[in-house]
């Protein structure tokens, strides 16, 4: 059973471009979270949390229970969300997502696309396909909030900053697709 590549990151990222470029390199499936979420619900994220006013508890409880399903899956890319390492506490405030996390590194090797957070937070501003963050605090105060959730929640961190995704996606290859096959060598008989 090989090993799932899971890639985490902010909003805008580039996790599902580099994704997409790691499936056609490694020759796996790429399961992406939000799409999985969309498909499951019959509705787009922000219709999912604009039916519930702005309120991503049940949000995140769906991407639990889709995390739970894909965890259960052996090599595949798994493109998770920008905010699949947090779930909310009883006053709707992020905290790190235990949960998820633990299956999430249970089947596979993390990987955190790092980059510039005024810079995504200004790529990704008025983008009608991403919901707000949070009711109150800006993207970019989020994401701040969020920064010390994604380096405990990552394996390996890429730098994405001033870098092409297909550079980033041949990096995360060599690394982690082709490095484990020379550390388990060839499959000779009698050994």
């Amino acid at each position: 059973m090989s090993a799932n590549i899971v890639i985490i990151g902010m909003r805008g990222s580039g996790k599902s471009n580099v994704s997409r470029r790691l499936s056609v390199l490694s020759k796996r499936p790429v399961m992406s979270t939000d799409v999985l979420i969309s498909y499951d619900t019959g509705r787009t994220i922000p219709e999912l949390i604009e039916e519930d006013g702005g309120d991503w508890h049940r949000f995140r409880d769906l991407e639990y229970r889709t995390v739970a399903k894909v965890s259960r899956l052996s090599d595949v890319i798994v493109d998770g969300g920008g905010g699949v390492i947090v779930d909310l506490d009883d006053s709707g405030e992020e905290v790190f997502s235990e949960r998820k996390v633990s299956l999430l590194s249970a089947t596979g090797t993390i990987v955190w696309l790092r980059g510039d957070i005024p810079r995504l937070a200004a790529k990704t501003r008025g983008d009608a396909q991403r919901p707000p963050l949070h009711a109150i605090r800006s993207a970019e105060e989020t994401m701040y909030r969020r920064l010390p959730f994604f380096e405990r929640a990552a394996d390996v961190v890429v730098d994405i900053e001033g870098r092409d995704r297909k550079d980033i996606a041949r990096e995360i290859f060599l690394d982690l697709v082709e490095g484990a096959v020379e550390e388990e060598g060839p499959d000779i008989p009698g050994r």
